[in-house]
């Protein structure tokens, strides 16, 4: 199954890089998205994901053609 990663603002810094293309065997999470796309860094807390442009919990399902976004604390002023 393929999935197409999206990173956003700080995120896109701290990986280096804007996107990814994944290939995964089988059913998958968010949260293993970003575990198998960034192996030694783990997501920063209070992250926000989404999966084909909604919002979701970091437990949520992704199949195959989905686009996950990952975007860092949202912080106000």
């Amino acid at each position: 199954m393929s999935i197409k990663v999206r990173y956003f603002a700080s995120l896109k810094e701290s990986v280096g890089r804007s996107e990814d293309s994944l290939e995964f065997a089988g059913l998958t999470t968010v949260s293993d998205v970003w575990c198998r796309a960034n192996p030694n860094k783990p997501l920063p807390s209070n992250s926000l994901a989404a999966v084909n442009m909604d919002y979701v919990e970091l437990d949520s399902a992704v199949k195959d053609g989905d686009e996950v976004a990952f975007f860092p604390p949202v912080t106000g002023g």
